[in-house]
C-alpha cells in the first residue's frame, strides 16, 4: 500500500489501492425545467396547454436547453409560451416533482427552478409555443379553486411561495462558462 501524507502537515496514512469504477449505464437524471412566476395586480400569468391528459394550466415553464443558464432558459420559455418579454429578478425556489405519465406509464422526475421577475413588452404578432392554447390571468384563489386543471402541483406551490415573499438573489445560481461556450471558445 502507498503512503499518503507526503505533504507537510498531513498525517501519514495507508490508503487502499485505487479502484476505477465503470460508468453507470443507466444513471438516473431529473428533467430540469424553469418557470416564470409572473404577477400583476394580484393575478398570475398562466398558460393553458394541451397535454396527454387534456387541457391543463401551468406557469410559463419548460425544459432547460443545452448551453443555457437557468436564468436565460426562463427568459426564453416565458417569451415562447406567453409572447411577453420577461426578466428574472429573483429565485422563488427550487423544486422536485415526480410524475407518472398516464399514457405511457413513464416515471419522470422534474427539477424546477422558479423565478420571479419583471414582465416586459407583449409581442402580439408572435405565435405561442406548440401546445400552448392561450395565456390567461388568474388570481391565486381562482387557481386554488381548480386543482384538477393544474399540470403539476408545482403550479400552486410556486405561487404560494411567491405570495409568502420567498425570494433569493439570482447570485444563488452560478452557471460556469463551460456550459454556455461553444467548441471551447466563449461567445461563439
Amino acid at each position: 500500500p502507498a503512503l499518503w501524507g507526503a505533504v507537510v502537515g498531513c498525517p501519514a496514512q495507508v490508503s487502499a489501492p485505487l479502484v476505477i469504477m465503470r460508468a453507470m449505464p443507466h444513471r438516473w437524471k431529473p428533467n430540469v425545467t424553469v418557470a416564470a412566476i409572473i404577477e400583476r395586480d394580484g393575478c398570475f400569468l398562466l398558460v393553458e396547454e394541451e397535454t396527454s391528459d387534456g387541457l391543463r394550466l401551468n406557469n410559463p415553464a419548460g425544459h432547460l436547453d443545452q448551453g443555457e443558464s437557468p436564468i436565460d432558459g426562463c427568459t426564453r420559455e416565458a417569451l415562447e409560451e406567453t409572447a411577453h418579454d420577461f426578466v428574472p429578478t429573483a429565485v422563488v425556489g427550487v423544486y422536485m416533482n415526480r410524475f407518472v405519465k398516464t399514457r405511457t406509464g413513464d416515471d419522470v422526475t422534474y427539477l424546477r427552478f422558479a423565478f420571479a421577475g419583471t414582465l416586459g413588452a407583449h409581442h402580439a404578432e408572435r405565435a405561442l409555443d406548440t401546445g400552448i392554447v392561450r395565456t390567461l390571468w388568474m388570481s391565486a384563489d381562482e387557481i386554488r379553486a381548480c386543482p384538477e386543471r393544474h399540470r403539476s402541483p408545482l403550479l400552486l406551490r410556486c405561487i404560494d411561495d411567491y405570495l409568502a415573499g420567498q425570494r433569493f438573489a439570482l447570485t444563488l445560481l452560478h452557471t460556469d462558462i463551460s456550459v454556455t461556450e461553444r467548441h471551447g471558445v466563449a461567445g461563439r
